[in-house]
């Protein structure tokens, strides 16, 4: 069967000298892994294709037992100006590309969620500040859509201590904001290093509670180095 969908690269992997294997997130299907002939032959377009952020349309053959697709065109849905040449912007979305990668599993579709991380792309190509808002948001929206909803009143969670996440000056604030499906936040909204403190530690808390694996996200262990220079 030929498919048609919009996809985001989340990693890629050499498979023989000519070829290599994408696995995406499609819209309409979920997590989806393809190999992809010819990608590394120097006049093929394939392999720039292919790369972690893009966000392509594809022209597929799915078959629903088999284990990878097979691609039969692509094409960018929108490209990146300025994510490839900001060490923070990439960071940033790389995290949000390798967290999606780490909570998906395969085949199971979540247009909102989709949707979401297409969103919070296009608002860290765009945007100059706050860009560690948009990856909390994203992160509250992820368990959101996944059926993990965090309960802000709740003190622990599966006999696992929860931090407060009031603890803050603003971060009760900067939740209801989230509650909201707000990304902007008031300019005169100060974002205390305690606040930055409070909400990372509690989402990444609900996080490593119903997933394993993404307490070591490889681009934030690269984004912390960057912040601290």
């Amino acid at each position: 069967m030929i498919k048609n969908s919009s996809a985001i690269v989340l990693k890629r992997f050499p498979y023989s000298e000519t070829s290599l294997i994408a696995r995406c997130f499609v819209k309409d299907l979920g997590k989806t892994s393809f190999i992809v002939h010819g990608a590394h032959r120097k006049k093929s377009p394939m392999g720039a294709y292919f790369q972690p952020v893009n966000c392509l349309n594809l022209v597929f053959y799915f078959k629903e037992n088999r284990e990878l697709q097979t691609i039969s065109k692509a094409s960018f849905d929108c490209s990146w100006r300025n994510i490839p040449k900001d060490l923070k912007k990439i960071s940033y979305a790389m995290a949000m590309i390798e967290l999606t990668d780490k909570c998906l599993t395969d085949n199971d579709s979540h247009n909102n969620l989709y949707n979401e991380l297409f969103r919070s792309l296009k608002e860290v190509e765009n945007s100059n500040n706050q860009l560690n808002l948009i990856y909390w948001h994203y992160q509250y929206s992820l368990l959101t859509f996944l059926g993990f909803k965090p309960d802000l009143n709740q003190s622990e969670l599966d006999f696992v201590p929860l931090p407060n996440p009031y603890e803050g000056p603003n971060s009760k604030e900067i939740f209801n904001y989230f509650e909201k499906a707000e990304l902007e936040i008031k300019e005169n909204l100060k974002i205390t290093a305690k606040d930055r403190r409070v909400v990372s530690n509690y989402l990444n808390t609900c996080l490593g509670i119903h997933f394993e694996g993404v307490k070591n996200l490889k681009s934030l262990k690269i984004l912390r180095e960057i912040l601290s220079i």
